[in-house]
Order: C-alpha cells, then structure tokens, then sequence
C-alpha cells in the first residue's frame, strides 16, 4: 500500500507520528461509454465558454459564483488556508464507542506509526481498547476540515472521517408517526422469526453477485466472437494511443491553431480533398498496424473471424480513393 498522507496524531502532550493509507478498495469492473451505432468511444472535454478552448488541468482553478459575481480561488489561495497546512489529527475527546452512531461514518483509513513513535502509538491503542472508547478527533484532508473517529481494529488504529451533524439528514416520514398496533402475537412471531434467523456476522460468506455476472457476460461475448478491436473505437487522430484524451485535445488545439494563423494571412481557401484523402491515408494504415499488434491473445478467435471483413472494407476504401 502506499500512504496517501502523513502526520501526526495529538492528544495532550503526546505527539504519534503516523502515515495514513486506505483502508478499503474498489473492485468493480470499470466500464466506459461508447456509441451504441458504431462502438465508438464517448469522451468529455473540459472546454472554457468563454474562449471555446478545451483546457489542461494545469489551467484549471476554483471559484465560487453567489449568481451575479464569481471568485476564482488559485491553487495558492487555497494552500495558504491555516487549516490546509495542518498535519495534525487532534484528539477533541474521547467518547464511549456505542455513543458514535455508524450513519455518520464515511471513508476509513489505516494509520501506520512512525519508527520513532511505535510505543506511544501501543499504549494509546491499548488504552482505547481498555475503555472501549472512540477517539473524536478533527483533521484537514483534501483541501477539507474534517470530523473523525479514531478507533481500534485488531492491532491497528483505524481512522474513519465522520460527516457534520448537519450533513445527516432527518427521517421525516409522516407514516412513522402513524399509531400501529402490534398484537403480543405478532411481536412473539417476529421475535421467534429474527431467533431463527440469528448468525455470527461473517462478511466473507458474501459476494458480489452483480460484478461475477457481469465477468460471464464479458466473457461469453468474447467466445462469441461478439467483440471490437480497442484501436477500431477511437477516432482516426488518437487511434492507437493511450486513453486519457491528451491526443484529442492537442489535435484540435492545433487546428484552431492553423485555422487562426490563416484568417490572419488571409488564406481560408480549403484544401481539396484528394490531398486530405492522401494525407490521412499513411496515418490509418500505421493505426491498423499498431491495432494488429496490439490485439490480445483473448480476442484472436474475435480478430479471424473479422480478419476477412476487415480486408474487403480496406479494398473498397482504397477503390474509393482511387476513382475520386
């Protein structure tokens, strides 16, 4: 693991240095959109309304809009905030775990001592194990002043970010102010359902029943033959190359580029299009030859099937290039 932000942790005179890591990590299958009439990638671009540019995330600053004026807030601005620069977890109180209702917890991270700070970082995890009590503390993260828990589990101090008191919202439904009357019967009858049903809590007895379909989905596609070489759904500028959409956007940063330099020469005349036929024409052969390489072992059931198609669509491409 690798830490995501380093510290320390204070509580009266004491001073743990720790690093802090995730604690948790996402395994869903990642998937991207793509146009349902030819498979091709969809992207967004960060573009200015006011200039029309697509812009770098170098250039991109904050700012805050009351609906008649803006405050933009650069990078420094926020960096010079007191409690930005802090690097301290302080402990505010110590409060009895069952007291910290679970709505309130967020994100959970792992906290690793320092080599210098190993026994004061024991003796305050055996103390909150002794007095089952729940560290409150406060710390700045991510450009955020934030609430948290600091806890034990197993041998390690967990640190879990609460949400604010008024970021929990109230259960204000009129049903459950509704008088309902509940037999002994009944109560027994629940009673006895929930004893029935009682078990020791064991998490890996669970999984994700929707993320293992979808693999067989992903998978049963593949052997069908039911699949698209990756070069073939991106655009003839970018085919080939990394995803990320930096190719895109200098491709057009370069065409604003020729296209000002000659409305400032006064040379608009569009270039006929044989020559811009021929230009492109090295550019898609060197993209198909990258796909090919490219292609994984996984898809060369996919990649012969299409391998005839493929050679009938280049012909005829290049039999339409010829007659114009």
């Amino acid at each position: 693991m690798r830490a995501i932000w380093k510290g320390a942790i204070t509580f009266g005179l004491v001073n743990v240095p720790i690093k802090v890591y995730s604690a948790t990590e996402d395994h869903d299958i990642s998937l991207h959109q793509v146009h349902d009439a030819d498979g091709g990638r969809i992207r967004y671009q960060r573009r200015c309304e006011v200039c029309g540019k697509v812009v770098d995330y170098a250039h991109i600053d904050k700012a805050y809009d009351d609906g008649n004026t803006t405050v933009v807030l650069t990078e420094d601005d926020l960096k010079s905030l007191p409690e930005e620069r802090s690097r301290e977890i302080e402990v505010v109180e110590f409060v009895p775990s069952a007291q910290v209702d679970p709505i309130m917890f967020d994100r959970s991270y792992f906290l690793e001592p320092d080599k210098t700070a190993v026994k004061a970082y024991a003796l305050l995890r055996r103390a909150l194990a002794d007095t089952d009590r729940t560290a409150v503390v406060q710390f700045s993260l991510r450009q955020k002043t934030r609430l948290g828990a600091l806890r034990v589990r197993d041998k390690v101090l967990m640190l879990q970010s609460l949400l604010w008191d008024d970021e929990v919202r109230e259960a204000g439904f009129p049903s459950l102010d509704e008088d309902v009357r509940v037999s002994a019967k009944e109560a027994e009858m629940a009673s006895s359902l929930v004893e029935n049903m009682s078990a020791d809590f064991a998490p890996e007895k669970f999984s994700d029943d929707y993320q293992a379909q979808l693999r067989e989905l992903i998978a049963a596609k593949l052997e069908q033959g039911d699949a698209l070489d990756t070069a073939a759904t991106f655009g003839e500028e970018d085919a080939g190359e990394p995803e990320g959409g930096q190719v895109v956007d200098l491709m057009d940063a370069l065409r604003r580029s020729v296209a000002e330099a000659k409305e400032r020469r006064g040379d608009g005349a569009a270039q006929p299009a044989g020559t811009k036929a021929a230009a492109k024409a090295p550019a898609k052969q060197a993209a198909k030859k990258t796909a090919k390489k490219t292609t994984k072992a996984a898809t060369k059931k996919t990649t012969a099937k299409k391998a005839g198609t493929t050679k009938k669509a280049t012909a005829k491409k290049s039999a339409t290039r010829r007659s114009a």
